[in-house]
């Protein structure tokens, strides 16, 4: 299947009358736009150049009315001043309810006065509870949106390209992949671009660049040097004096402005991948948006594992060949129309793409050491060998038959002193199976449904008798 296109269509909303565009590097991120006021947003941290020249930006207390975040920062603002409003018709009533009353007043006149008062404080009380939580959700929502609650402003008019450089964290994007798995034979990929915009500034981009890299990449300029031979000539040994110390802390700060100077390179990406979306309205909302970017296909091999000296789950990894370069390496995986696991891990390996889909939970293992005898061990000619092993039982406990590949292993030695050496893999049936390098074993297994299987793995060990040995 083609890529889909240029990530789809999003319209602008018209505040803009040229182009504007937007760069989102690994380390900050780039606005362009003509302005058609002073008002930027609630921001901070934010440069401002207008056609190159430094502009100063400034906080204001008011901020114009039409703009989506002053609206919600108008409505939080009127709810924290209803809300100071309660409290203090609150505090007004208790201090009439703690007033002295008059001796002769009539008996149920005072009752009916005392269950008017405690209505209208239950009443008070409430509406100030709920209003009170209003506000934390409506805070909490601006907060999430926007790093400031004061309007920010540029201290002189721009007319034309006005240039925010917006600091790290506020926009952000991400790679995410869906991998669809058509009966194990054939995998439809999708990856989308996650886009956050947290920075307090609603943008509307004409043009959107996304790139997997640093916009600052310090590279360290290099000479060639001669690398010398020459006759070894022993160096008198220094000796220091408490003359010497004075020219030896010059020469230490000289070293420490030059570190200053000739900051650490960057670490960047090796590829530098490259997204683009035309037409871009991202407001600051703090909410993820979900672009699609390619989709391809690619044919697909499944097989289910399991390594039962590290962990007795069996697992399913399918296998494929990728079309594009794979950026992160977290998945959704979908099969039958259906969401197997959320966050499948991958991985490249040699030339192909390892998915690891599920857990086999159908699948057991109990993997047992063989308990041997005392005295078994044998000495020929000052040399012991020992003999170990352990078992293995497979059960498939689905209705349907299981093929598997099982990785085990032996202890492998790296010293000529020490032996190692496979006796026998056996089974009621014939084992297939095959010796490694390193103690490698690998065992095919095909289970019909609800079988179970037993394998015993022996090995032995050949070393010095006056030789400890561990494993």
């Amino acid at each position: 299947m083609r890529p889909i296109g240029l990530f789809g269509t999003f319209f602008l909303s018209g505040s803009l009358s040229v182009a504007s565009s937007l760069a989102v590097y690994q380390d900050s991120t780039f606005y362009s736009f003509s302005p058609q006021n002073t008002f930027i947003g609630f921001t901070q941290g934010v440069e401002a150049k207008c056609e190159g020249r430094a502009l100063q930006v400034e906080a204001k207390s008011d901020c114009p009315k039409v703009e989506r975040l002053c609206g919600l920062l108008t409505s939080l603002e009127e709810k924290k001043e209803d809300l100071q409003e309660l409290e203090a018709n609150t505090n007004i009533l208790n201090q009439l309810i703690l007033l002295p009353r008059p001796s002769a007043l009539d008996a149920s006149a005072s009752i009916e006065s005392a269950k008017t008062l405690s209505q209208e404080q239950s009443r008070l009380q409430v509406e100030q509870k709920q209003l009170g939580e209003e506000v934390l959700i409506a805070q909490g929502a601006f907060e999430q949106q926007a790093p400031s609650m004061q309007a920010q402003y540029i201290a002189a008019s721009c007319t034309k390209d006005l240039e925010l450089r917006i600091p790290y964290g506020y926009v952000t994007f991400s790679s995410e992949y869906e991998a669809k798995l058509e009966n194990e034979k054939e995998v439809s990929v999708t990856q989308y671009l996650q886009i956050t915009n947290k920075s307090g500034i609603d943008i509307q981009a004409d043009t959107a660049l996304f790139y997997y890299r640093s916009a600052n990449q310090y590279v360290q300029p290099i000479d060639f040097n001669p690398w010398i031979v020459s006759k070894y000539e022993p160096r008198a040994k220094a000796v220091y004096t408490e003359a010497m110390a004075a020219p030896m802390v010059a020469m230490v700060a000289d070293q420490s402005v030059s570190a200053k100077r000739h900051p650490t390179p960057y670490a960047s990406y090796e590829d530098a991948r490259e997204y683009k979306i035309n037409a871009l309205d991202l407001p600051s909302t703090g909410v993820p948006l979900i672009v699609p970017v390619l989709s391809w296909k690619a044919p697909l091999e499944c097989q289910i594992f399991v390594y039962p000296y590290v962990n007795t789950k069996a697992f399913q990894v399918c296998s494929f060949t990728p079309k594009y370069q794979i950026d992160t390496h977290e998945w959704k995986v979908i099969s039958n129309e259906k969401i197997i696991n959320e966050s499948a891990r991958g991985e490249y390996k040699k030339d192909k793409y390892d998915l690891y889909t599920k857990v086999e939970e159908d699948i057991q293992i109990e993997r047992k050491p063989i308990v041997k005898k005392e005295g078994e061990e044998g000495i020929f000619g000052g040399t012991i060998h020992k003999k170990d092993g352990f078992t293995l039982e497979i059960v498939n406990k689905s209705d349907k038959p299981k093929t598997l590949k099982l990785i085990e292993r032996i202890p492998s030695s790296t010293t000529e002193d020490i032996h190692s050496k496979l006796l026998s893999v056996k089974a009621e049936t014939k084992v297939d199976y095959m010796l490694l390098d390193e103690g490698k074993i690998e065992i095919n297994l095909t289970l019909v449904a609800h079988e179970n299987k037993k394998i015993e793995v022996l090995f032995e060990l050949s070393y010095d008798k006056d030789v400890k040995v561990t494993y």
